[in-house]
């Protein structure tokens, strides 16, 4: 095929992945704009109970409040520094204990079935063990954090390390190579892509460890924040946290995601 017709092709493609990509910000910002329209119009025709559901000016407020005087930041840096701490050590831990595992077939065949058993055991139900065992300082979200989101990291790459392609290994096999070289040269990088995709996983479940242990112990961030409106009856201020975690863990989501791409890249 002629290169020019080759490029010219290649330009239209282009052109229609920014804008099928345009076709889909719109639409999920419709989405997104309908849904807070609609919300804000059912509390004001009362077709929902504004003390119970609220509305979005009434958030918008509230936040707006709570920027201005500073009362928010102190529980959002705390949530969001644990939340970072419980992702960081659940990824290490998660990834130590897999190659751990990979390392000694004998201790993966032992752990196994412990795995699946704390895999499809509710994390949650360890709370109160926590408290006793960490306190009601920041070490048991932390703590709570990493329980929920070390399970599934050692699982995923686990799994990853066996399903590499033998072929590779065989190759590796036949210059004599080592342990250490094999993982190094073939288990490691092959399994790079699904070890970063676990990030973005771990992202959410951290946050859903720290919220859920902010709520048995913690006396501030914005897992506090939300049983203390609770307590109160304050359910705009519950909302406005919710809210506020959404936009945060998104946030993180994102930045774990570019950073995927821009590793991804980097691969041969």
């Amino acid at each position: 095929m002629n290169p020019d017709k080759i490029k010219a092709l290649h330009l239209i493609y282009l052109e229609n992945q920014k804008k099928e990509k345009k076709k889909i910000l719109f639409f999920q910002l419709l989405i997104l704009i309908s849904f807070f329209s609609l919300w804000e119009l059912a509390s004001q025709q009362l077709w929902i109970d504004p003390l119970l559901f609220s509305s979005p000016s009434a958030i918008g407020y509230l936040l707006m409040e709570k920027v201005l005087d500073f009362s928010i930041f102190p529980h959002l840096t705390v949530t969001v520094t644990v939340t970072l701490i419980s992702f960081l050590l659940g990824t290490a831990l998660g990834l130590l204990t897999a190659i751990i595992l990979w390392w000694s077939p004998m201790t993966a065949k032992i752990i196994d079935p412990y795995l699946v058993v704390l895999n499809a055991m509710p994390k949650t139900a360890l709370g109160p063990i926590i408290i006793v065992i960490f306190g009601t300082g920041l070490a048991s979200p932390i703590s709570m954090g990493v329980i929920i989101s070390i399970v599934v990291t050692i699982i995923v790459i686990y799994r990853a390390f066996q399903e590499v392609n033998e072929n590779y290994l065989k190759v590796l096999a036949t210059f004599k190579a080592t342990k250490a070289q094999v993982f190094k040269e073939a288990i490691f990088p092959a399994s790079l892509p699904t070890i970063i995709s676990t990030l973005k996983v771990n992202v959410g479940l951290a946050w859903v460890g720290v919220i859920v242990g902010e709520f048995f112990v913690s006396q501030n961030g914005l897992g506090y924040l939300i049983v203390y409106s609770f307590q109160v009856f304050n359910f705009t201020l519950l909302l406005l946290s919710v809210l506020i975690i959404l936009v945060v863990a998104t946030l993180m989501y994102i930045l774990v995601d570019y950073l995927e791409k821009f590793l991804l890249k980097k691969l041969p």
